[in-house]
């Protein structure tokens, strides 16, 4: 376990540069040879493989310096590619067995010599392990089972006193979830490690080196000469040496440990670091290349086992979720609103992403379903996911990165969410709770180095007790199964809103199409009407007029009931027609004084008022942006209704007025007429809709559609407040541009 080196700290523990440590571990002897096999850097121990000669290695040919018994090794040097290191096999040089290894490091050759065990020299001798542990490997049924086997057969390949199987979270802890012991060194099982023990670069040459052997703690360096390469200036790169030195703290960490002897090796993941196998021993321990290679196989075979074990697990769950999807799906479809389709199947909602709360946002409309926030909490959680524009988000730790989340961590500590519009800014929220729970690390992991008394130089943490910890406001972390369906939901989400929005547009065009032919029609049939109703008036008033002697008062009366008749259906008509105009015509936007259009509208109505007690309250109305012939019949419609409102009132009040609000400006229009009841608002602004009798009060129900089309046109919009014997309020609402107005 990698930390920081002599002389630094904690801030550039991450930057120690391991992997050119200028020296190699004292059980083995390394070269590094040109293209022409000419020695260009050694290690001080080089004699012990060399021929007898009284001149140093440098710059000699290889084959010249190499002792008898390495011709084999040489021929298959020829044959070394890049990439990991390859074995040349085994040699007798000056009466010692070597075996051979050799890489390429910045186009030239490392070739190393690591000394072995006659008995050790043979890999088939690990053969019958290996068979046992694949034998054995069919039987498991999880992952503790596999984990347990992995570390027991290393152990017994190896001879190391403890082995542990060390697994890295997404923040690079490390849990030993297996381990297996011979009793000379305490059990570190379920204890966690920080990621600061093993820092970035020693977990990059783990996954770039998969072996790493310390057979003695106690070693003394060997230093390579010389420190720099001639041909490239620098420290001779050591990242895929197996007899590379170690950082010394390294070292010391091991001491504390009560290791003088381990052993690691990478468990990698579709090429990404795991775990580790990790061996220590309480006195010097040499493992032969034969036997690292046969853990190496051991740790490749149970890491394809373990991801074939987990991959059946989350393909089991992921066609749980897929089916629950699939109903949630149907249910939703079959609903006019998607929102009210999710939230109407409340358990199939939380199912699909394993939650105990959901909520579905999309602009007004927020509903919660089980364990969730409320309200208020559920739309900050939504304006901090659009602030940040995630489409797909998933946290098991909601405060530690929205900290005020801290205030309901009892139902969010655990965030999945999905967005399904832009435009409103909607998501589905699934959520989980905190679950308190102790954490064991194998010593305090905030006090990872501890200064030396006297002395600036940083060392590793000296005790490896275990040190609990109570861990809060975390949820349960979220499946990739989870993950992915609920993502697959949003899509399927989209899908259903794009087909609804696709049918809607049909329809609006469709709509827009019948509203033309209807005004078109309407226009034609109003236009049409005016002349015969005319003709009607006309010719009863000739009837009335002609013979030689008058008619009867009964025909009188049949007489004026056409009349009358007759000029309700023209003004009926001549609404009519306006209405379809307003539909029909173009928009104006120019600046009007809305005072001097109230000012004509009072004068033109002046004829229905001239002979009524009427206090007038006229503020000073602001200007606006608009059409103003539209707006002029917007206000002799509303002033209109006004006065005939009041007719009954003792002594009626007439109040015009605006309010300027940030984006638009509100005029309105107050009586103290017969107002109206508000639960029949909805009817007052269609067309031909009256709350009062005809007989009581004249009109033909077209007015207020007129101020609503006309609000309307304007991008505004118009509404009504009212309350039975007690006045009316009429409002106009319209954008404002400040630019133009």
């Amino acid at each position: 376990m990698e930390a920081i080196a002599r002389g630094v700290d904690l801030a550039t523990c991450d930057q120690e540069a391991i992997h050119i440590p200028g020296s190699i571990q004292p059980h083995g002897v390394l070269f590094l040879v040109d293209e022409h096999f000419r020695i260009v850097q050694a290690s001080a121990n080089a004699a012990r493989v060399s021929r007898q000669t009284s001149e140093g290695p440098l710059g000699k040919p290889l084959p010249e310096i190499l002792a008898p018994g390495a011709e084999a090794i040489l021929d298959a040097l020829e044959g070394v590619e890049d990439g990991p290191p390859q074995s040349l096999g085994l040699c007798n040089l000056n009466g010692t067995p070597f075996s051979a290894l050799s890489h390429r490091s910045a186009g030239q050759l490392v070739l190393e010599f690591e000394q072995v065990a006659a008995e050790q020299a043979s890999r088939d001798a690990f053969y019958p392990e290996i068979r046992a542990f694949i034998e054995a490997l069919q039987a498991t049924r999880s992952f503790e089972e596999l984990s347990r086997l992995v570390v027991r057969q290393a152990r017994k390949v190896t001879g190391f006193d403890r082995v542990m199987l060390y697994q890295f979270d997404r923040d690079w802890n490390g849990t030993v979830v297996a381990e297996d012991l011979g009793g000379a060194l305490p059990s570190y099982l379920d204890l966690r490690f920080p990621a600061s023990d093993i820092p970035a670069q020693a977990r990059e040459l783990y996954r770039l080196n998969r072996l790493r052997l310390i057979p003695d703690a106690n070693y003394t360096p060997v230093p390579i000469r010389p420190t720099l390469n001639p041909a490239t200036g620098k420290p001779i790169d050591l990242s895929f040496s197996a007899l590379r030195s170690v950082s010394p703290v390294h070292v010391e960490y091991m001491k504390n440990m009560g290791t003088l002897a381990s052993m690691s090796v990478s468990v990698l993941r579709e090429g990404r670091l795991w775990g580790l196998i990790s061996c220590h021993s309480r006195a010097p321990h040499h493992v032969s290349p034969a036997a690292r290679s046969t853990c190496d196989l051991l740790a490749q075979i149970f890491a394809a086992q373990a991801a074939a074990q987990e991959q059946m697990r989350e393909t089991a769950h992921r066609v749980e979720l897929q089916s629950v999807q699939t109903r949630l799906l149907a249910r939703m479809s079959a609903e006019e609103n998607f929102a009210e389709g999710l939230i109407g199947h409340p358990d199939e909602l939380m199912h699909v992403a394993g939650a105990y709360g959901a909520a579905v946002v999309l602009g007004d409309f927020c509903r919660t379903v089980g364990a969730a926030p409320g309200e208020a909490e559920v739309r900050a959680v939504a304006d901090w996911l659009r602030e940040r524009q995630k489409e797909v988000f998933a946290t098991d730790r909601l405060p530690a990165v929205m900290p005020e989340a801290a205030r309901f961590k009892d139902t969010a500590s655990g965030l999945l969410a999905v967005s399904v519009s832009k435009l409103h800014a909607g998501y589905v929220l699934w959520f989980r709770p905190e679950v308190i729970r102790t954490v064991r690390w194998g010593g305090d992991p905030n006090k990872p180095v501890e200064p030396e008394a006297g002395n600036l130089r940083l060392h590793p943490r000296k005790s490896f007790e275990a040190w609990k910890e109570t861990v809060r406001e975390r949820a349960v972390p979220w499946r990739e199964s989870e993950i992915e369906t609920a993502t697959e939901l949003r899509n399927a989400i989209l899908g259903i809103v794009l087909r609804k929005a696709e049918e809607l547009a049909d329809l609006a065009q469709e709509l827009a199409r019948s509203n033309k032919e209807l005004e078109a029609f309407s226009y034609s049939v109003s236009h049409d009407l005016r002349a015969p109703f005319r003709h009607i008036v006309g010719f009863a008033e000739l009837l009335r007029d002609a013979g030689p002697e008058p008619l009867g008062p009964e025909r009188q009366r049949y007489l004026q009931i056409i009349t009358e008749a007759a000029l309700s259906a023209g003004r009926l008509v001549d609404d009519l027609l306006n209405y379809s105009q307003i539909g029909r015509s173009s928009t104006l936007h120019v600046r009007v004084d809305m005072n001097r259009l109230v000012a004509e509208v009072r004068r033109i109505l002046m004829p229905e008022w001239r002979d009524r007690d009427i206090e007038w309250v006229v503020a000073d109305l602001p200007p606006t942006q608009g059409d103003p012939g539209m707006l002029r019949q917007a206000w002799q419609n509303l002033l209109s209704n006004a006065i005939k409102y009041t007719r009954k009132a003792e002594r009626a009040r007439i109040e015009v007025g605006s309010e300027i609000l940030p984006h638009e400006t509100v005029f309105f229009v107050k009586d103290n007429g017969v107002g109206f009841d508000m639960a029949y608002v909805g009817k007052l602004f269609g067309v031909f809709q009256r709350l009062h009798r005809v007989e009581e009060f004249e009109g033909t129900g077209i007015g207020l559609a007129n101020v609503r089309r006309i609000a309307e046109r304007h991008d505004g919009r118009a509404w009504a407040e009212g309350k039975p014997g007690e006045g009316a309020a009429f409002f106009l609402a319209l954008p404002r541009d400040e630019g133009k107005v």
